[in-house]
């Protein structure tokens, strides 16, 4: 659905998209994830085709983005981090104004306009005015005119900031219920949510991709393990230095809190023999401990350890 071919953006002689290449297929929801300033919201505004490339190609829906502007840009919805709205119109207004502009008009303007007030939560605020309304709920307006026509091609740029625990969750639900009829791009910078959400992710950095694998596959293939967490009481070289001794651990950091030393151990081995030998060296030294669990390794360790790992190589799927 869409497919970016050798992609360049240059503003003088600042690259801030290099050669970058990758396809979003139909249904799929692939997380767009880099630093700021990597590219991302740039690569955004070229595939919904409010900028233009210096070089490369982008087809989606089967349409050149310039020969076919037009026709792309009816199967795009396109939601940017700073949303445009117009103040002075109440929701409504603003939502079916805006379904006019792509097209929809009678029953079928009704229908989608019902759809997408339900959807994105506005039924108690779609006759407010539009500047009166939270940062949060002025989002999910946003959200709604880039649902309004039923898009085939879905892109997202931050669509959950400023948005309270409630509508992050309401939003994550609306946004899985895309996949399957919709081909999604989603950036955030709420990683739990990326995980949760996507299929596929891709990780850009100074305009090109560094990786792009399915979350669970990154973590995986970048040999990150998972982590055991024990809180104990005592000296904290002392235990420090015990832990370390215990085959399967390869690093261990100490965290003072109070009369408590909280121990992030890092294992190169199962986790679960750690923890059962923490367990029992904690009881042969006598040692006091309140906590002690694993924690698996998420998208945001393996995000920090490739952006911060110099000389980047691509790490990719089988699809790619």
């Amino acid at each position: 659905m869409i497919e970016v071919k050798n992609l360049t953006k240059r503003f003088g002689r600042f690259c801030a998209v290099d050669n970058l290449s990758f396809t979003v297929e139909p249904g799929e929801i692939v997380g767009f994830l880099g630093p700021n300033g990597a590219g991302k919201t740039t690569t955004m505004r070229i595939l919904s085709g409010y900028k233009v490339a210096t070089a490369g190609t982008v087809t989606i829906a089967g349409f050149d983005i310039l020969r076919d502007a037009l026709k792309v840009r009816q199967h795009v919805g396109y939601l940017p981090e700073s949303v445009p709205l117009y103040a002075e119109m109440r929701v409504k207004e603003y939502l079916r104004y805006r379904g006019l502009l792509k097209g929809l008009n009678g029953k079928l303007l009704r229908q989608r306009l019902g759809e997408v007030t339900e959807a994105c939560g506005l039924k108690d605020v779609e006759r407010k005015l539009v500047g009166r309304l939270s940062k949060g709920f002025r989002q999910r307006v946003g959200l709604a005119d880039t649902l309004i026509a039923d898009p085939d091609v879905v892109i997202l740029d931050e669509p959950m900031i400023g948005l309270d625990p409630n509508q992050i969750r309401m939003i994550r639900e609306l946004i899985k219920g895309l996949g399957g009829n919709h081909s999604v791009l989603l950036s955030s910078h709420i990683l739990t949510e990326i995980e949760s959400i996507c299929d596929r992710v891709l990780i850009i950095d100074h305009g090109r991709i560094v990786a792009s694998d399915t979350p669970s596959n990154l973590t995986n293939r970048l040999g990150k393990n998972a982590k055991v967490i024990a809180e104990i009481g005592g000296d904290k070289d002392d235990i420090s230095a015990a832990i370390k001794e215990i085959d399967g651990v390869d690093n261990v950091v100490v965290d003072v809190q109070g009369e408590w030393n909280v121990f992030t151990c890092t294992c190169v081995e199962d986790e679960s023999n750690v923890r059962a030998e923490i367990f029992k060296l904690v009881g042969k030294r006598e040692w006091s401990m309140r906590e002690l669990r694993s924690e698996s390794c998420c998208l945001e360790d393996v995000f920090v350890d490739i952006i911060s790992t110099p000389k980047l190589e691509t790490v990719a799927g089988e699809g790619e």
